[in-house]
């Protein structure tokens, strides 16, 4: 499925290998790995969007070469489609999703918590994720439910389902906690001058399951922040952001996630996405209904700094990687 391309922007679905596109020496192609299963998601359209977006404040500099951005949004878990890392993508985004993290316990239909699936992705999956990772003239950033994939693949964290003492699934605006790391790092630690008490971070939660480290991370992974404690007077067990590669001469992360929504911005973008996917009918009225709920809290709730920590661990760095893509190609 392909949506009438724009001037210097194109959405093309592979759901099947047929779908790729020929390769094009003028289109920077970047990789949505969605991790969605076949259902709605208002994440995977605002990823698409904030694409987009770059692109439009690229115009001037695509227009003058001829290029145009497009994405390639893979079926990852519903249609197993997974990329090769052949030199096509320099940059991969990757979504959130339903079910457990293991596709192995996935077998069952139970909403979001737990899903039916083929768990044969993994395997190209991970060999997909060791290219990146080796590669340094690439990058991937990933929320929720990628977030967890990267933990489970690097063996940095396990998932832990939120019980009753944690209040079950996790929802709302919440509070990560920058790591002393974070706040020495070239990149994350501009936050520092920015949140009120310079590392409690404010960012959109929406997950049933924690990753919680098992002891030292891997080479090469540092923890960024962890959940904020039920009592508020420091950290949890849930790491909930992770930086995998960094890039050796810019200092600019270049494997990252994390566990939360940065993706889904401010509650207008959100609110036009979901008015959109409505009239597309990619969400049904009920689905619509419920995904709105959550528009008062993104407009009231500790907006200005949540909008500020989603620009910095996500918005920020696909523009810093489109880029350099483009400066160098």
């Amino acid at each position: 499925m392909t949506e009438a391309p724009s001037a210097r922007f194109e959405f093309v679905r592979v759901e099947r290998a047929a779908d790729i596109p020929a390769r094009d020496p003028l289109a920077v192609d970047v990789a949505v790995l969605d991790m969605n299963h076949g259902l709605p998601n208002v994440g995977h359209h605002a990823i698409v969007a904030l694409v987009r977006e770059v692109a439009r404040e690229q115009d001037e500099r695509l227009a003058d070469s001829g290029r145009r951005v497009r994405v390639l949004s893979y079926a990852v878990r519903h249609r197993l489609m997974v990329p090769e890392h052949d030199g096509r993508h320099r940059l991969y985004l990757g979504t959130g999703g339903p079910g457990h993290l293991d596709p192995r316990r996935n077998r069952e239909d139970r909403g979001e918590a737990e899903i039916r699936e083929d768990p044969s992705w993994e395997a190209p999956l991970w060999r997909l994720f060791d290219a990146i990772v080796a590669d340094e003239s690439t990058a991937l950033y990933g929320v929720c439910h990628t977030f967890g994939l990267l933990c489970r693949w690097s063996g940095a964290a396990q998932p832990v389902l939120r019980g009753p003492g944690k209040g079950g699934k996790m929802s709302g605006v919440g509070i990560d906690v920058l790591t002393t790391d974070a706040l020495a790092h070239p990149w994350f630690g501009r936050l520092r001058e920015h949140l009120p008490d310079g590392k409690r971070a404010p960012v959109l939660e929406s997950r049933y399951y924690d990753l919680v480290p098992a002891g030292t991370l891997p080479p090469g992974a540092t923890a960024i922040a962890f959940e904020a404690a039920l009592d508020d007077a420091g950290t949890g067990d849930a790491m909930t952001m992770v930086e995998f590669a960094r890039d050796r001469a810019t200092g600019l992360p270049r494997v990252f996630a994390v566990n939360n929504h940065p993706e889904i911005g401010a509650a207008d973008r959100v609110s036009a996405l979901l008015a959109d996917l409505l009239a597309r009918g990619a969400m049904t009225p009920e689905v619509f209904a419920a995904r709105s709920a959550i528009l008062p809290t993104l407009r009231e709730d500790r907006a200005e700094h949540r909008l500020l920590v989603a620009r910095t661990v996500l918005d920020d760095l696909v523009r810093a990687q489109i880029e350099r893509i483009l400066a160098e190609t």
